[in-house]
């Protein structure tokens, strides 16, 4: 025998989603009237909704403790690619060797797989350009490519390491 959902739970299948479409309507329209509340009901019970009805797959979180240390690893090449892309950029052009590669990933989470897209494209000089469609492989550019396969390493134990703790 199957229970059945609840028509409130049916109507709002996320309360918490519901109120803070509501809220975010309200602070965004700049006016408290009746109107812009009752607009924001509405909308608050519709996007969920055809929310619910996406492929979403939730955050699976591991172990907090490489964060610190990732964040300090992060900021420290933000502030060395920056200097480096400077002296790059004023430098002589026919010294820039811009190239693409193709990471492999041993991470499998997407939130992780987005945190280290958000990292590469952080730093100054690589930008992340492609996932394949079977999330194993990242195309990364980088604005001077001398040895593929060290950068490869870099990215994979200073980003995907840490962040393959973080979301397992």
């Amino acid at each position: 025998m199957t229970r059945k959902r609840p028509l409130f739970r049916h109507l709002i299948p996320s309360p918490m989603l519901s109120f803070t479409v509501l809220a975010f309507w309200v602070l965004m329209s700049d006016s408290f009237t009746l109107g812009q509340i009752l607009l924001g009901l509405v909308l608050g019970v519709v996007v969920p909704l055809f929310a619910a009805r996406l492929d979403r797959e939730f955050a699976r979180i591991g172990s907090l403790r490489p964060i610190p240390k990732l964040v300090c690893v992060t900021l420290w090449d933000i502030l060395v690619s920056n200097i480096r892309v400077a002296i790059q950029v004023l430098g002589p052009e026919r010294r820039i060797h811009p190239g693409f590669i193709w990471l492999p990933l041993d991470i499998a989470n997407i939130h992780g797989i987005a945190a280290l897209t958000s990292m590469i494209t952080l730093t100054p000089g690589t930008v992340s350009a492609a996932l394949s469609d079977d999330r194993r492989y990242l195309l990364v550019h980088v604005l001077h490519l001398d040895d593929p396969d060290e950068l490869i390493r870099q990215i994979k134990t200073r980003y995907e390491a840490p962040l393959m703790e973080i979301f397992p």
